[in-house]
């Protein structure tokens, strides 16, 4: 849910609260240790309810963060404002503009400056000016000896030391871990420009795909008219070798008509062609037969469906094709054979598909930026843009694309698909209603 929108306010709004929880427990030891240990004379009837008053904001704080996680500007200066008068009430019935402690303004305002919106820190700003005024005209004076000449034995030097310090951890502490959260959200909205200019790259590749699919089916069909012409021809049919070129001849044109058909099915301009209701087991051992007998692959692929109970899914060209891309790649660098293996993870009702080779595995390069277009090691214009593929098909049905090399040598590619982006409506309603 939080994916949504920018998590930055709820970041920063669950460190305000545990800044006001450090708040409280240092009330309460420096009022014990003010009363208690230097016997100075407060007012604790009133200081402790205004302590309870902070905890119980506190508390729902925590519990409004559960209930609804974004954070605006508005409420971040709100909160702030509270504690704003929370520390305002404490140093009124603690010896008012007097009190050592009165220089904790300034951690409110420091953090307003990092957390706010210019004007809400203006805002903020104002507030706190006029608390000190109050505080300076209307503040309730301690009895304390004046003893400020005497250095550090001083009571009041000690007090300004123990808030000095005070002061500077907390902005320490808590503008580190807000600069960590600003740089999270920077490497949040880099991510997402990323994933747009792919996205972006994707439609342009497949505007492109589609437009040559258009004109390499005329062309197509006119070859496969010519090559049955030729099949008939007298000079061809008592050649058996010239048959049989022709025959691959024409496997070949039928085998490009049917890239094509699928690129326009994927692009949504077939007639009265739509994806196919299947199941997750007849879809792969279907894929495989497939794939094997268009590479001539036979045995050299090995594959093992360890799915278990069948599940009811849409076959979708873009779904086989991730697939096959992923064979492909494997083959082309497999020594000697490809495995590929089907199972059902529990955890996310997933499909997982592991396609194993054992080539020379990935460079570390193309390891670290794995799936980005045009990243190959095959040399060839173009290279890279089959995985590159595979990854944004998977990331759109909210799944994803792992790779690694092996121990023993060779790569694996793992693709783990939720079963929710590829089951029947029907059959989600009945999962839920289970």
């Amino acid at each position: 849910m939080r994916g949504k929108y920018d998590t930055t306010g709820h970041k920063n709004m669950h460190q305000l609260i545990q800044l006001r929880w450090i708040a409280v427990l240092g009330q309460v030891a420096t009022i014990y240790v003010v009363s208690m240990g230097f016997g100075v004379p407060l007012p604790l009837n009133y200081m402790l309810p205004v302590l309870g008053g902070l905890i119980a904001f506190n508390i729902v704080g925590m519990l409004r963060l559960r209930l609804a996680p974004e954070v605006t500007n508005s409420e971040l200066l709100v909160a702030m404002l509270v504690d704003v008068g929370m520390l305002t009430a404490q140093l009124y019935l603690s010896g008012g503009a007097t009190n050592p402690f009165v220089f904790l303004y300034l951690v409110q305002v420091t953090l307003g400056a990092v957390l706010l919106k210019p004007w809400s820190t203006w805002t903020l700003v104002m507030v706190t000016l006029l608390c000190f005024m109050f505080l300076a005209a209307a503040g309730r004076p301690l009895t304390l000896p004046l003893d400020h000449g005497n250095g550090l034995a001083s009571l009041y030097v000690q007090g300004m030391l123990i808030c000095f310090a005070l002061n500077a951890s907390l902005l320490v502490v808590f503008i580190t871990r807000v600069h960590g959260n600003l740089r999270a959200r920077d490497a949040h909205l880099a991510d997402l420009r990323q994933r747009a200019a792919e996205e972006e790259h994707i439609v342009r590749m497949g505007l492109l795909a589609s437009g040559a699919a258009h004109e390499l089916g005329t062309p197509l069909a006119t070859m496969a008219v010519i090559l049955g012409d030729w099949r008939h021809m007298k000079p061809f049919r008592g050649d058996p070798q010239l048959l049989e070129e022709i025959s691959e001849m024409q496997s070949a044109v039928a085998r490009c008509k049917s890239i094509v058909g699928s690129i326009l099915l994927s692009a949504g301009e077939a007639r009265g062609e739509a994806p196919a209701e299947t199941t997750v087991n007849t879809f792969l051992d279907d894929l495989v037969k497939d794939w094997r007998a268009s590479r001539g692959a036979g045995e050299r692929l090995r594959y093992d469906n360890e799915f278990g109970m069948d599940r009811r899914i849409v076959s979708d060209t873009a779904l086989k094709q991730m697939i096959c891309n992923v064979l492909d790649n494997a083959w082309e660098a497999a020594r000697s054979r490809v495995e590929l293996r089907a199972a059902h993870e529990d955890e996310g009702d997933a499909l997982v598909v592991d396609i194993v080779d054992d080539g020379p595995g990935f460079a570390p390069q193309m390891l670290s930026r794995f799936g980005k277009p045009y990243q190959s090691s095959k040399g060839r214009p173009g290279g890279g843009l089959g995985l590159f593929l595979v990854v944004n098909v998977a990331r759109t049905l909210g799944g994803q694309v792992n790779a690694e090399n092996r121990p023993e040598g060779g790569a694996r590619v793992t693709l783990r698909l939720p079963l929710s982006a590829l089951t029947l409506e029907e059959d989600k309603d009945h999962a839920a209603a289970s």
